[in-house]
């Protein structure tokens, strides 16, 4: 353990506990998120110490459960009777072991169906499922075919490629929490109810927003949808076509930038330990009082120190933010005579 990269020398740790019986043959190994907190390391290093064991053929994923430690393979110098009872013993313990496990069902399905129960649906639900609980920086085709317990290659047969995998999560997840079948009745609760919903789903799912291009946009039809019902809002109020589509992608674009922080902050939390008013708390004494109690370098730093406490959080960011490019929206349908009711 003295040697060698953070990743190597957990692996390594991992690999002794193995050897030594400490984890046997279907028991659960450590979890990235249990990695990152008994050796105190980033979600991409304890992402990399399990795809070290899983190329070493000492681990494997099973649905529904996490990683376990793989059967143990009998000699390579054992006589080819030997080998297949061994074969059989350990699979024998596997499955003992197994059983002990909640969820652990899906070992004895992947046998039965294995890859032919594989399928598009199936694939996307352990994408998002990945993304969800590791970060996009853990999410790869290789890495999903490991969450199924199936080849990386065949995933190829449902899914091109990551590009289109991330397209499909996209419209997936926006399709898990649709809009309100019908519209409301005025321009602003309508957009407010289509940028609060997107709020809602970008929480749900960290890694989202990081995904998201105004530029070069995802071809996803639950996710036009937004847009589709952001423009039908504001028509008939004297707006351009052009005016109408800049201002809903603009909310969108504002709603989606503030949300990057979300996973931003679940990696930050995840490193350090710390929710983000906890590290707030435990900032050092004098750099915090050099950068707010100094009034003629900060006088606006001063004064809101002495003033009421101000909530800068994300939800707060973001209530003020829409309400203020709404008013925006506002002023210029005036400007272009049509009515401003907001209910």
């Amino acid at each position: 353990m003295d040697g060698g990269t953070p990743s190597e020398r957990i692996a390594a740790e991992l690999r002794r506990r193995i050897a030594a019986g400490e984890l046997k043959p279907g028991a659960r190994v450590p979890s990235t998120r249990r990695i990152m907190r008994e050796w105190g390391v980033a979600m991409a290093t304890a992402t990399k110490v399990l795809n070290r064991l899983r190329e070493d053929g000492l681990v494997r994923a099973v649905p529904g459960v996490g990683t376990v430690v793989a059967a143990r393979r009998a000699p390579a110098g054992a006589p080819a009777q030997g080998r297949a009872v061994a074969g059989r013993e350990a699979g024998r313990e596997v499955g003992r072991e197994a059983e002990r496990v909640p969820g652990a069902a899906g070992v004895v399905q992947r046998a039965k169906g294995g890859e032919r129960e594989l399928g598009r649906e199936r694939i996307v639900e352990a994408a998002v499922r990945v993304a969800d609980h590791e970060g996009l920086a853990a999410l790869s085709m290789r890495r999903v075919a490991t969450e199924l317990g199936v080849a990386t290659m065949s995933l190829y047969r449902h899914v091109p490629g990551k590009d289109e995998l991330l397209r499909l999560m996209t419209d997936r997840v926006f399709g898990e929490q649709p809009l309100a079948a019908a519209p409301a009745p005025a321009w602003r609760p309508g957009l407010e109810e289509v940028s609060r919903l997107q709020w809602r789903i970008y929480r749900s799912h960290p890694w989202l927003a990081s995904t998201m291009s105004f530029t070069r946009p995802v071809l996803a039809p639950d996710a036009a949808l937004h847009t589709e019902r952001a423009i039908s809002a504001l028509a008939g109020l004297g707006l351009s076509w052009e005016e109408m589509a800049q201002a809903s992608v603009s909310l969108a674009a504002f709603t989606c930038g503030l949300a990057v922080h979300f996973e931003r902050e679940a990696q930050a939390e995840q490193d350090s330990g710390m929710s983000a008013e906890e590290w707030m708390e435990r900032l050092d004494d004098e750099d915090h009082d050099r950068l707010m109690s100094d009034p003629e370098r900060f006088p606006m730093f001063d004064a809101l120190n002495r003033g009421p406490e101000i909530d800068l959080g994300l939800d707060a960011l973001f209530e003020f933010g829409l309400a203020r490019m709404l008013d925006g929206v506002g002023a210029l349908i005036a400007a272009r005579g049509g009515a401003t009711g907001n209910s």
